[in-house]
């Protein structure tokens, strides 16, 4: 594990430095593409939850790929989502799909539309069945395993860990895991952390009220959305997707705490509050 990692904990300043703020001289295009693959017959919801949090999040379009069917759902939701492939700035893959969805493919990448992401090179946020894509890709790239999904992985590589043991030191695995896979890492948890090869970042301590289905794909939703308004940044700085993630993670938890007001929240509600958030940091 490397020792030159900086330690930071994540503050709103740092936040608002992650927030691409548009002028009178943008458009749709210039704002931030986001192709998205996501849900499934199993996980439905996931498509129309992480396509709704990325909407509100400021980018400039959603590309949303289905493989499933799922379209109409994330239409009902988001009919400005549009539903034909083209170029993106940014891609989210994997949140609601089952990492077994494939498996009797001879390899992951033979899936059309995961072929589609590899080709397109353009920064990458894997999710759930994504996961094992993870430093398969030339792209720079962040996975959002929690203690579990992150366990199942480094054993998938020759690590062999528990999730409890995970979540016992997440401050620990979050950096084993990025030297180990060659990504950024945001290790989803009470306490998140992020890990580059040179950063290691602490989250605020989340609410509890977070701890609920869905929550996941609208944190998924956000990260990729701040990471195709920042495509040239991250392009270019090496660092960058470290701060993206880690912005995200505080705005996803803000917003939480105002959809809870003290009382339990559900997925859909904690989306409903994030232009508002955002709106308090810039």
């Amino acid at each position: 594990m490397s020792e030159e990692r900086t330690y930071k904990k994540w503050s709103a300043r740092d936040v608002k430095k992650c927030i691409s703020v548009p002028t009178d001289l943008d458009n749709k295009y210039s704002r931030g593409i986001l192709g998205v693959i996501t849900g499934s017959a199993q996980y439905p919801g996931a498509a129309v939850l992480s396509t709704a949090a990325a909407s509100t999040t400021g980018v400039g379009m959603i590309r949303f790929h289905s493989s499933s069917g799922l379209a109409h759902l994330v239409l009902h939701t988001c009919p400005e989502v549009v539903v034909q492939p083209g170029p993106v700035s940014a891609w989210l893959l994997g949140s609601g799909i089952s990492d077994q969805k494939y498996k009797a493919l001879t390899t992951w990448l033979r899936h059309r539309w995961f072929v589609l992401a590899k080709r397109q090179t353009m920064p990458t946020v894997l999710d759930a069945g994504a996961l094992y894509l993870a430093g398969k890709l030339s792209q720079p790239t962040l996975i959002t395993p929690h203690a579990g999904e992150l366990a199942k992985l480094l054993n998938s590589r020759g690590l062999q860990v528990s999730a409890e043991a995970i979540e016992g030191d997440p401050r620990k695995w979050v950096q084993i895991a990025s030297d180990t896979l060659k990504v950024t890492v945001l290790l989803k948890g009470a306490i998140t952390f992020v890990a580059d090869s040179e950063h290691l970042i602490e989250l605020p301590e989340a609410t509890p009220w977070l701890a609920t289905a869905g929550t996941g794909d609208v944190l998924a939703g956000i990260v990729a959305a701040l990471v195709a308004t920042n495509e040239v940044e991250i392009l270019n700085d090496k660092s960058a997707l470290a701060r993206i993630a880690a912005s995200a993670a505080f705005i996803h938890n803000v917003a939480a705490l105002k959809a809870s007001d003290g009382g339990p929240i559900t997925a859909t509600q904690i989306t409903n509050f994030i232009p508002k958030t955002i709106g308090q940091f810039i």
